[in-house]
Formats: structure tokens, sequence, C-alpha cells
């Protein structure tokens, strides 16, 4: 098997702190619960996470995929680069992956620190909470059917940032939480399988900045009914809300802990200024 193309340097800010890490998604009795909320079926919600805070998505009834974003909460050119993050770690997110976000600050946002279904990789080489893919967006929607639809994830993305003052175009390629994908062995196509999540079940990240989130609760549901082809059909009934937390750290546990600043690239490309 080939090794992968991108080797760090020790040292590097993709050698995570294992130990520290660890401990904040372990040690939940220091935690401070300072934010709750609900996204309904088929909508999105946004909403701030301060540095230094554990953020938590849970399925509240079951299997659901949810469509995830993160901008630095003032300034939100710099927001999450899911192509990147895929490079630097793997196509599905793991305990201990980093969310890096774009040019030219390419800094880890959070860390993920829990994940209570660890689906590994299956025999078909899925795996779970995907990089893979994107958000389903109405355009692609009318494309293969000719119908509108406003209640995609972008859609829903674009409608909760709104009043964060972001636009459409703010809205960029995610992480699909609770979703199971991979790439077929004959053609290397895009394939979903359905969600594995149970009541209960949660996915977790320490914010390294100042976040902004946004997450759309999945038109799709659970990925059980399709949506295109020659069986599709609504998965209305397969729909289920997801919840989200915000909790506050243990002080004590944050020790020696400090943001992660920008790339300290000096930026010039190889020009002469001045």
């Amino acid at each position: 098997m080939p090794d992968p193309l991108y080797q760090p340097k020790a040292g590097s800010p993709l050698s995570v702190d294992t130990e520290f890490y660890g401990q904040l998604g372990s040690t939940t009795s220091g935690r401070t619960l300072v934010d709750q909320l609900v996204v309904p079926i088929r909508t999105g919600k946004a909403w701030p996470v301060p540095a230094g805070h554990i953020c938590r998505i849970v399925a509240i009834e079951g299997a659901q995929v949810g469509d995830l974003n993160l901008w630095n909460l003032h300034n939100p050119r710099e927001r999450f680069w899911a192509s990147r993050t895929k490079q630097l770690h793997s196509a599905h997110m793991r305990v201990h992956d980093r969310f890096w976000s774009c040019l030219p600050y390419l800094r880890p946002m959070a860390t993920v620190i829990g994940d209570s279904i660890n689906y590994g990789i299956d025999s078909d080489g899925g795996g779970c909470h995907d990089l893979l893919g994107t958000r389903c967006d109405p355009y692609v929607h009318q494309l293969l059917t000719g119908e509108a639809w406003d209640v995609c994830c972008h859609s829903n993305l674009v409608r909760a940032v709104a009043p964060y003052r972001l636009h459409e175009s703010d809205v960029h390629d995610v992480l699909n939480v609770f979703q199971v994908t991979g790439l077929t062995a004959d053609g290397h196509q895009y394939f979903v399988k359905p969600c594995p999540a149970k009541q209960g079940d949660y996915f977790e990240f320490f914010a390294e900045i100042d976040l902004l989130c946004a997450l759309s609760a999945c038109p799709h549901g659970d990925m059980t009914v399709d949506t295109w082809g020659p069986q599709a059909g609504d998965p209305l009934t397969v729909c289920r809300p997801l919840g989200v937390e915000v909790h506050r750290v243990a002080p004590e546990l944050l020790q020696g802990w400090q943001a992660p600043p920008v790339s300290d690239y000096r930026g010039t490309h190889g020009m002469r200024l001045g």
C-alpha cells in the first residue's frame, strides 16, 4: 500500500496531544452546559461556540444525518476547508482529527474529541462522518429531477446563517455528520449507506478559536430512502431532529492550551513587493 502523501515533521499541528484531548473527551463531570438547541427536521440552525468550549451534536431521536459548516466567528472569510482536512487526516473524520481553515489562515479551527459510533471502515470501504461528498443542494436536485426543493442542506444552511449577515456564497463544503459513505470498487463512484446512529449517539469537537457553527438536518433523513433513481421517494418519514449542546470546560483541563495562530507563511508568493 502507498504511504500517505502528507508526512508532517515532528511538532506539526497534525501531531495532536492525545493525552490532552483524550482528557477533554473523557472528563464530562467538569462540563457546564451553556447552550442547547434543537434543529428540527429539514431545517438548519446556526450558533456560536467560544474558543475553549466543547460542542456536541446528538442524534436525539435516532438515525439522522447532519451537514456542518464552521466559520471564524469574527472573520467569516476564515472557514472550514473540507478538502484539505480530508487530505491531512482522512476521508471520514475520527477522534483527534482537526477541522482546518482555508487559506491564507490554515490553522486548526476545532479538534474532534468524541464519537460514540466509532464506525471504523466497513467491508465495502465505507466510513462514518463523511468528507468525501458535500451538502445536497437545490441546483443539483433541479438538474436531476426538474423539480425545485428548498429544504436541501445548502438552502437550510443559507437560511440559518442569514441572521449573522452571511450570504449563500459563505456556505461551503461540509462535514456530513453521522453519514456513512465510500467509493464503489468498480467505478470509484460515491455511495451512501444507512445512517448507523441510534438515539443518544453523539459527535463532539473542541473549539480552538471562536466559532460560528451551522447545522442542517438533512432532508434525506437516515439515508434509507432513495431520493433519485427508479426507486426514488420522499424520505420525510425517516427524517428526525438533531440536538446541539455547547459546554464550558473546567479551567484546570485547559491548563497550557492556547488558541492556534494563523499560518506564519510570509504570504509574498515569490513576488517582489515595493
